[in-house]
């Protein structure tokens, strides 16, 4: 069964929801869980899993890399630690961007105030 999570306004699905979505065993999405630190999802007092849209997006990418490209759980892994390190450099000329930036309009500034 397919869930439409962009279009739903739930905070939380069950293991057995996100299971049948991804047409794969709850105990695979436990599994997995274990394995890859990106799948965490929020654990009531009883200990039910309930999954943001968020958990099933990390689902989605596991699911991707592993049954869909066929790599291994470490091959799959480390395509998630590259990515992270990719994101992290972004972020780093992002904000080396921002600052330049604001260099760039304070000489503006500068620039104004000198011929007023």
């Amino acid at each position: 069964m397919k869930i439409d999570f962009e279009n739903s306004n739930r905070l939380y699905y069950s293991l057995r929801e996100v299971a049948s979505h991804f047409k794969v065993n709850e105990s695979l999405l436990r599994f997995w869980e274990g394995e890859f630190d990106i799948i965490r999802p929020r654990k009531t007092e009883g200990g039910t899993r309930q999954y943001t849209k968020a958990d099933i997006e990390n689902i989605a990418i596991v699911y991707h890399l592993v049954r869909e490209k066929g790599l291994t759980l470490e091959g799959a892994r480390q395509a998630l630690r590259q990515k992270k390190d990719e994101e992290a450099r972004k972020i780093q000329v992002i904000q080396k961007l921002e600052q330049i930036k604001r260099e760039l309009m304070d000489m503006e500034r500068e620039f104004d105030d000198s011929i007023d």
